[in-house]
């Protein structure tokens, strides 16, 4: 077992101070985010424990050595880092870079062995470079220069791994890679990891536990429900965000909502009424805002995603008490919500019984004349629980001339070309 502790650590650039009282401990086979904003004192507190920067007050300690007053060398054994900059002046081939992480191993005036050879090999198999080997590192894409950069300081073999937004310039599916990856080796060799993250559902998906760290100080650090609320994220980063966990990973999510409004925006008179629920109208929702709709929702259950999300958004809703039919009132005051809409927009919603009135609520809006449109990005024999019921409601609305769309920006396009079609009608009336 190893473990990395950091003691009460302040670090300056001169005379301003950029890291206070940091403490914390990580111990063998966690992998642990660090969370901030820009300027917060991340890559500092790396450099910190690296042993590239000495702090003014405090100690960080591997094991029971101090890490200050081990050799270079030593350290660097022990602990690699992945720096945010993997640029190089050098026209090194790939497999140069990565057996420049088995210098700490080799003696002075030595070359490199077979065995150094092996592991080089093994850390560039690991991060799926190997293939790169005769490659110049200038030649590589950025994705592929941070794998063999990561492959590097896999070769040292440490006990402790840094990362400086390790995911930086790789597509979704290498970061993914990626992670599981430094997860395995985690679980499987004791490796402790601290890496900066910027996106939260990265973070939460992998990391045992979060540091967030903002002007230099720690705001909160433990288990990730501890970590990430959205009371730490609007603290820290100064927006709402909804975090919920995820049904089908268990990991927690956050969503980011903007308070974005355009107040001067030719949009702004223009209200868009959305029944949603599940989640499925929080991406969408705030989009709508951030176009510069006036927008309305309901009836949404308390609790539920969309709900938060409208609450965050301080949009107008009705809502219904949880895992609740829509009551009688409720359904009229929706009614009179969306008599007051240029347009109605009904997500793929989940429809159990206690919804179901929401597909009364957007038959009666076409019946008034409201256009109303369905997002059917999932189909509803997948998220009917009414025993055919509501595919049965939503056939007649299609009938009575609801519009299908499959897409968030095919719906923002039939709203814009809409949004003309009444302007230049309300032009027409005015000039007659």
């Amino acid at each position: 077992m190893v473990t990395l502790r950091i003691y009460g650590v302040e670090c300056y650039y001169g005379s301003v101070k950029v890291l206070e009282n940091v403490s914390f401990s990580i111990g063998s086979g966690e992998l642990v985010g660090l969370l901030g904003p820009n300027g917060s004192g991340k890559t500092t507190l790396l450099k910190t424990i690296s042993g590239t920067l000495k702090p003014k007050v405090g100690a960080v300690y591997l094991d029971e050595a101090e890490i200050y007053g081990m050799k270079s060398r030593e350290v660097a054994k022990n602990i690699a880092v992945v720096p945010q900059n993997t640029g190089t002046d050098f026209d090194f081939t790939a497999l140069d870079v990565v057996l420049m992480g088995r210098h700490p191993h080799i003696s002075r005036f030595k070359f490199e062995s077979e065995k150094d050879l092996a592991i080089a090999r093994s850390a560039m198999e690991l991060t799926n470079t190997w293939h790169l080997a005769e490659r110049h590192i200038n030649e590589l894409s950025g994705g592929e220069r941070q794998r063999v950069i990561i492959a590097r300081a896999l070769a040292q073999q440490p006990k402790v791994l840094l990362l400086d937004e390790p995911t930086t310039h790789l597509d979704i599916n290498n970061q993914l890679e990626i992670m599981d990856m430094l997860k395995g080796l985690c679980s499987e060799k004791g490796l402790i990891v601290l890496a900066v993250f910027h996106d939260f559902n990265l973070a939460s998906r992998y990391c045992d536990s979060v540091i967030l760290l903002n002007n230099g100080k720690i705001v909160s650090v433990g288990n990730l429900d501890e970590v990430l609320t959205s009371e730490n994220i609007r603290k820290v980063f100064h927006v709402d965000a909804v975090v919920k966990k995820h049904t089908l990973t268990g990991s927690l999510y956050v969503i980011p909502i903007s308070q974005k409004r355009a107040e001067t925006s030719i949009n702004k008179k223009f209200r868009v009424h959305v029944i949603c629920g599940a989640g499925t109208g929080t991406q969408l929702m705030k989009t709508l805002i951030e176009e510069g709709y006036d927008v309305t929702a309901g009836v949404i259950h308390v609790l539920d995603t969309d709900y938060e999300t409208a609450q965050l958004l301080k949009l107008p809703v009705i809502s219904e008490a949880p895992f609740s039919p829509i009551t009688e009132e409720n359904y009229r005051a929706n009614l009179e919500m969306i008599s007051k809409a240029r347009a109605v927009v009904l997500t793929a919603v989940p429809f159990g019984y206690s919804n179901l009135r929401n597909l009364e609520a957007a038959k009666e809006a076409l019946e008034l004349g409201i256009p109303t449109f369905i997002i059917d990005d999932v189909p509803i024999k997948q998220r009917d629980f009414t025993m055919g019921k509501a595919e049965k409601f939503l056939s007649e609305l299609e009938g009575k001339g609801a519009v299908y769309v499959r897409s968030q920006s095919q719906l923002l396009s039939l709203l814009c070309k809409l949004r003309e079609k009444l302007k230049q009608k309300e032009a027409s009336v005015r000039v007659h």
